[in-house]
């Protein structure tokens, strides 16, 4: 099977290439190759491997930066994944949209179902939205599956993590948003659902994180904690949970954004892992490296 995977320096993507499975002959693509933003290069990339599937799993994450930066979030977010299901639906391939949490407002106060209506609440939410509606528009269902994901971490990239575990090191107290819940998502799992999700030739919209809730304030807590105990950081730092009215952001987020994700783990025949489970194996991993 004949995989291209957009993304390739960010989280996702490099866990994607530590665990290829046998069955699949995957190219990795990242923007010096293929600039997500220019959408004749990425229908230009389908047309020229042709691949069987193609996992989107680059696209524009700054959820802040979006309130300003609208031209280019919806030309990543929204553009690439159209010109590649367009280019799809011309040479025969299926695609893996990877999207978010971000798609729903929050309001609700029990695990949002894959086929709910979305409502964003910025511009980084509302362009993934857009990108998934295009993405049904120009595929037929079996040919596309849309993979919903949470607060996504790993070893490598740009994460809250990674941002906590410095901040643990340097710091005697941080101040931490406590009234947000939602499921952190360790990239080795979601990884482990994508594989599975194309070798099961699945279609729809799934949705795939780790089991439990946490806010984040529970998150950087648990960080600092399991990261002292590894011996990966000499001492964790007190962590004050505070509400995000005491810390305002230019893009509003959710406050709940847990996702249903039963009938995915079912569906890929995957267990569910709490999320803290997966984090102990995540800092183990780094303390090996």
């Amino acid at each position: 099977m004949r995989v291209l995977i957009t993304g390739a320096r960010g989280q996702l993507a490099q866990q994607l290439a530590q665990c290829v499975p046998h069955w699949a002959d995957a190219r990795f693509v990242g923007r010096a190759e293929l600039d997500l933003s220019d959408s004749r290069a990425c229908a230009e990339a389908v047309e020229s491997w042709k691949p069987d599937w193609l996992i989107n799993a680059g696209a524009y994450t700054a959820v802040d930066q979006a309130e300003s930066d609208q031209a280019v979030a919806s030309a990543v977010n929204a553009g690439a994944p159209q010109a590649f299901a367009q280019a799809l639906d011309r040479c025969g391939g299926r695609l893996l949209q990877v999207s978010t949490d971000f798609v729903f407002d929050g309001a609700q106060g029990c695990p949002y179902q894959p086929d709910q209506p979305l409502s964003p609440l910025g511009i980084y939410g509302a362009t993934k939205a857009d990108g998934e509606a295009r993405v049904a528009d120009a595929l037929p269902v079996d040919r596309f599956c849309i993979l919903r994901t949470s607060w996504v971490y790993g070893p490598v990239g740009r994460n809250f993590m990674r941002t906590m575990l410095n901040l643990h090191a340097e710091r005697d107290q941080l101040k931490v948003v406590a009234d947000q819940v939602g499921c952190p998502t360790a990239t080795v799992g979601l990884s482990q659902a994508c594989w599975r999700a194309l070798e099961r030739q699945q279609s729809g919209i799934l949705h795939w994180s780790d089991a439990g809730a946490a806010s984040w304030y529970d998150f950087a807590v648990a960080i600092g904690e399991l990261a002292q105990m590894s011996g990966l950081i000499a001492s964790a730092a007190a962590v004050v949970p505070i509400p995000a009215s005491s810390y305002p952001t230019p893009a509003r987020r959710p406050s709940y954004s847990l996702l249903e994700c039963t009938g995915t783990r079912a569906a890929l025949d995957l267990p569910a892992v709490h999320w803290r489970e997966r984090l102990k194996q995540v800092i183990r991993s780094m303390v090996q490296l």
